[in-house]
């Protein structure tokens, strides 16, 4: 039901967000809470299962953002090497940021700096062979534990909802893009 709380797909009380939606419908009818319903329930996702991911790189002795690191060095293929600023592009952080996480993974034997062939005054971030095997070990044990938490979803539900929050990225994502008001 647009504005008002939709059904609970056989839920007695609905979800936590549907209790939100109802309270605020209750305090301001006038107000269409339908972003909430999806918005919303990304928003409690994602913090329901932060815990757990993490808790499955920390077993690695990874905090998630290491684990981003050596996890983009290793799925950017052999030689599995990038300069800082692919990096932290792909990575959508600061420089300063960055160098931290290099100097923690340089330290633990994950990663090595060396000066680039191209040109003696860039570096390139380079994963070692034990960064290597540590990503892929991290990677296959978080993949495994997100399907575990996917279960309460059939095959087609999560094919039908990966298409959806694709299209809705897209779409966020378009509207947010460099001179995407001036296409309106």
């Amino acid at each position: 039901m647009t504005g008002g709380v939709e059904e609970t797909d056989g839920l007695a009380d609905g979800d936590h967000v549907d209790r939100l939606r109802r309270q605020w419908a209750r305090e301001l009818p006038d107000l269409d809470t339908e972003a909430m319903a999806i918005l919303g329930r990304a928003y409690r996702l994602s913090n329901l299962v932060r815990g757990s991911i993490e808790a499955t790189f920390a077993g690695f002795g990874l905090d998630r953002g290491e684990f981003d690191v050596i996890g983009t060095l290793r799925r950017s293929g052999p030689p599995y090497r990038l300069t800082p600023t692919e990096l932290y592009t792909a990575l959508m952080i600061s420089s300063g940021g960055l160098t931290h996480r290099l100097d923690r993974l340089e330290k633990a034997g994950l990663i090595r700096r060396e000066k680039s062939p191209q040109d003696g005054r860039s570096v390139l971030v380079v994963l070692t062979g034990a960064g290597a095997a540590r990503a892929e070990a991290a990677f296959r044990a978080d993949m495994a534990k997100e399907a575990a938490l996917l279960q309460a979803l059939d095959p087609q539900d999560r094919a039908a909802l990966a298409a959806l929050l694709r299209k809705l990225i897209a779409g966020i994502e378009a509207d947010s893009s460099p001179g995407a008001s001036t296409r309106n």
